[in-house]
């Protein structure tokens, strides 16, 4: 079976690029641009991976990640968070919240892909 990843971003280019990546490795992506809806859609999506990010309408990514950990069918999810926020005290509220793995915006393709797949195996 496909290994899959939910993208949760509202920027259109980053959701096409992130697609166009991960599904040239081979993944199965979704993604949804409101974090409103985000966890019935994790849920329902069952990834392997979620990479999110932080800025997001409706409920932000540090609440979609509290939610994340915090509900037993999901807390052992991996989370890629994926921002443009990149300053010490984002990293260490995503990091204190739970989060797997922290990149900023804009991100080496490379080093995204190599996350992914580490993140994936695990």
């Amino acid at each position: 079976m496909k290994k899959s990843v939910v993208i949760i971003e509202d920027e259109p280019f980053i959701i096409e690029a992130l697609t166009f990546l991960l599904e040239n490795e081979g993944l199965d992506v979704r993604s949804i641009s409101d974090g409103a809806n985000a966890i019935d859609f994790i849920i329902k999506s069952k990834p392997n991976l979620v990479i999110l990010d932080i800025m997001l309408p409706n409920v932000s990514g540090m609440k979609i990640l509290e939610d994340i950990r915090s509900m037993d069918e999901i807390s052992n999810l991996p989370v890629l968070m994926l921002t443009a926020k990149g300053q010490k005290k984002d990293r260490r509220a995503a990091e204190e919240a739970g989060v797997s793995k922290f990149m900023t915006k804009p991100f080496d393709n490379q080093e995204l892909i190599e996350n992914v797949k580490a993140m994936i195996k695990s």
